[in-house]
């Protein structure tokens, strides 16, 4: 299969595979990587990748190792694909645009857009026109800056931002967001993590995790809950390796049994290649999905009934006492949590929980590591809430080997919020911008992804910009995503590749190509670096190697610094055209204004850059209470009705984001297809559907609206119980708009209630 053909699928499965990585990873990357470009490219971007001098991976957000400690080879399988996928040798030229229609392209699957390679010049979609025509820079942002000032209200448009973007650009774009008048900011980590950041706010006053990479490799019990490392940050499993090898103990927590989580074989070391590498999790708790809530409560609630049969022995009651607050509350709730409702949430056995509970009684230290397996559910951020209640308890907050993990899917996701990237930026930082930038930063929360959604389709916001990413198939509802957008007057995609938000446009639609990650940025001042924020706050620089793609790019600083200049004039005065000359002096003035930034560029040219302070390793919580908040967290679980299943979405091993590079899933032994739904075959026994059947998902909400995913092909698969699984962004279709978690309004990609209909015969 080239790059010029749309991928069919062509199912075949094989058994799961019960080990990751080794040798075959290597090849994988390797061919994929050959792929794309040359030898001497390849071996570019590899030599330099996670490198102290070099780039930072634009994939997951997992920390590098220490100056000193790192690898030559600091990148896993995937991230070698996703950086070769960015430093391809395929190119976008006007051509291109000429003999594709955007109808044409809207029919193409989001492999075949991604494959055309990258984008080379600016192009516009003028009202009614059915193509794309080049359109040179000024007239581009010239015509963006013309509909901005002509909205009536600049809470009329939307700035999305992908965590691919940079800490110098994010900071820009919400400086130039707040001085046209709006926080509408809508990020990614609203679709993702957003739970994880309310969750932690409400229980420990920072939305960020605790630990470090040393805390990882020192910890006596690490949980890795709701997340697959082996596909979606693989270079976790090194460190969880480190953390084996140390004495450490891992619980994995999952519907599906995960190969990176069963055995890890890594290739740079002799175990991985001749050896049988190294067992990871000591104990896999199957739980059903949306159990993970009441997993925890039981937890809390042994622990609670181990130090009453033996005081003093159990519990940190110093720790409880000195930092936290709501103590007695929470006991009382959490004692009364019925075995009856646990079992029925979790699927699990109490002997399953109790030997769980026993490896907690042995460890002096503890880790709960957690993805959107936990956040993409209704009652995710109570969960996470729990979480922090089962830690507190015995004090693993802020010490050594212990606290909160939860792990980030892309490269900068937390460096964008840090940099103002939220609708719903603290009072402090916007009075701290206000002052170094002399204007008043509008003050009211603005939209996120998903009531971005809905303005749009009310015609309320008539503008959307979008800094990196695939908005249109990283978003829940996709009919309803797709007819928003079209009832744009102008949608922008500041993009490096082509993808799906592209096609789905607005009367006027613009294209703004853009540097990638790994290409060297030239400035009036000379050449640039940019920094990045990574899961556990390390804040370090990344500097491109590779020529540009084209001479046409422009950095993502330098374009959102003209459309400012040419969208606000002189008023505020900011110094946008210091700014994308020189990007020192944005770093001078996120320092002023950027708690822990302080020295931001004296500090970032240290090797390996500088970790930002938490202050719960301090013992200090800036909650309002001034301690850790103990909370009361009802019990919650999925209701299921008969003849149903729970779905979750999830992604392929081959594939990054919303972008397939293949249709192989071959640690879970899926070739060759997308369109599968994964489902136990007890469950598959009682609903009557055979194997290999082929079968609509029909998603049930109460909106009474049929949300369809048709023709995928059912595989048996040990699926937990009452579960099923299959692949986005092919199934956001299902995710209602409004079906999205208390309290932080992420989508409940994780909980979908669907039934199996056969698909129609032709």
């Amino acid at each position: 299969m080239t790059g010029n053909e749309d991928p069919s699928d062509h199912l075949t499965v094989t058994p799961p595979k019960t080990w990751a990585t080794g040798l075959p990873a290597v090849a994988h990357a390797l061919e994929y990587s050959l792929s794309q470009t040359s030898v001497r490219r390849t071996a570019l971007t590899l030599l330099n990748v996670n490198q102290v001098k070099g780039f930072d991976c634009p994939g997951c957000a997992w920390p590098e190792p220490k100056p000193g400690r790192r690898h030559r080879n600091e990148y896993c399988e995937n991230g070698a694909k996703h950086v070769n996928d960015e430093a391809t040798s395929r190119r976008i030229h006007a051509d291109f645009f000429r003999e594709h229609s955007i109808t044409e392209l809207d029919g193409k699957s989001d492999y075949w857009l991604n494959q055309q390679g990258r984008l080379t010049e600016p192009m516009v979609k003028r009202p009614g026109a059915t193509h794309y025509v080049p359109i040179g820079w000024d007239e581009a942002l010239g015509l963006l800056a013309g509909e901005l000032r002509a909205l009536d209200s600049p809470d009329r448009a939307l700035f999305y931002v992908s965590g691919r973007l940079n800490n110098e650009a994010a900071f820009l774009l919400q400086l130039f967001a707040r001085a046209y008048g709006t926080n509408n900011l809508p990020d990614c980590s609203n679709l993702c993590h957003e739970s994880s950041g309310w969750g932690l706010r409400q229980s420990l006053g920072i939305a960020k995790g605790s630990v470090s990479l040393d805390d990882i490799h020192n910890s006596d019990l690490i949980f890795v809950v709701g997340q697959n490392p082996g596909t979606n940050h693989p270079r976790m499993l090194s460190a969880l390796e480190e953390t084996k090898l140390r004495g450490g103990r891992i619980v994995a927590v999952n519907t599906l049994p995960e190969a990176g989580l069963i055995r890890f074989k890594h290739p740079q070391k002799a175990r991985g290649v001749i050896g049988r590498g190294t067992p990871i999790a000591d104990q896999f708790l199957h739980i059903r999905a949306g159990g993970d809530l009441a997993l925890f409560q039981a937890l809390n609630r042994l622990l609670l009934e181990a130090e009453d049969a033996a005081p003093g022995t159990v519990l940190d009651h110093a720790w409880i006492e000195q930092h936290s607050t709501g103590f007695e509350e929470f006991a009382a709730h959490a004692r009364s949590v019925s075995w009856d409702d646990i079992h029925a949430a979790t699927g699990l056995t109490r002997a399953e929980i109790e030997q769980v509970h026993q490896r907690v009684l042995a460890s002096g230290s503890a880790i709960v590591c957690w993805a959107m397996g936990i956040t993409q559910h209704k009652h995710g951020v109570a969960t996470i809430r729990e979480i922090a209640n089962f830690l507190m308890l015995r004090g693993n907050i802020g010490k050594p080997g212990a606290g909160v993990c939860p792990v980030r899917g892309h490269s900068n996701v937390q460096g964008d919020r840090t940099m103002g990237v939220w609708e719903q930026m603290p009072q402090p930082f916007l009075d701290a911008l206000g002052r170094e930038f002399g204007f008043t930063p509008p003050s009211h929360h603005g939209l996120d992804a998903v009531r971005g959604i809905q303005a749009m389709l009310d015609g309320d916001a008539k503008v959307f910009v979008g800094v990196a990413g695939n908005f249109v198939r990283a978003t829940p509802d996709s009919t309803a995503t797709e007819r928003a957008m079209r009832n744009c007057r102008l949608t922008v995609q500041i993009s490096t590749k082509l993808n799906r938000s592209h096609t789905v446009c607005g009367e006027t639609a613009l294209i703004l190509p853009t540097l990638g990650r790994s290409d060297r940025d030239v400035q009036a001042s000379g050449e640039q670096f940019i920094t990045v924020e990574d899961s556990m706050s390390d804040v370090h620089a990344s500097r491109g190697t590779l020529p540009p793609a084209s001479p046409q790019l422009l950095s993502e600083v330098a374009i959102i610094s003209r459309l400012a200049r040419l969208t606000l004039g002189e008023q505020p005065a900011i110094p946008w055209e210091e700014f994308e000359a020189d990007y020192d002096a944005i770093r001078d003035r996120i320092s002023r204004v950027v708690p822990g930034f302080e020295d931001f560029n004296e500090r970032v040219r240290q090797p390996g850059g500088f970790n930002l302070p938490n202050p719960v390793n301090q013992g200090t919580f800036p909650t309002p209470s001034g301690k850790a908040v103990f909370s009361r967290n009802a019990f919650e679980m999925p209701l299921v009705p008969e003849g149903h299943l729970l779905l979750q979405s999830l992604r392929s091993h081959d594939q990054w984001n919303t972008v397939p590079y293949a249709l192989d899933d071959r640690y879970r032994g899926i070739h060759n297809a997308r369109r599968v739904v994964m489902v136990n075959p007890d469950d598959l026994a009682e609903l009557g559907i055979a194997d290999r059947a082929v079968v609509d998902l029909v998603s049930v909400w109460r909106d009474g609206v049929e949300r369809r995913a048709a023709g995928f092909t059912v595989v048996a698969y040990p699926a937990s119980r009452g579960s099923a699984a299959a692949y986005y962004p092919e199934t956001n279709v299902l995710v209602p708009l409004d079906s999205t978690a208390d309290v932080s309004n992420c989508p409940t990609s994780k909980g979908i209630v669907v039934r199996l209909e056969p698909a129609p015969t032709a």
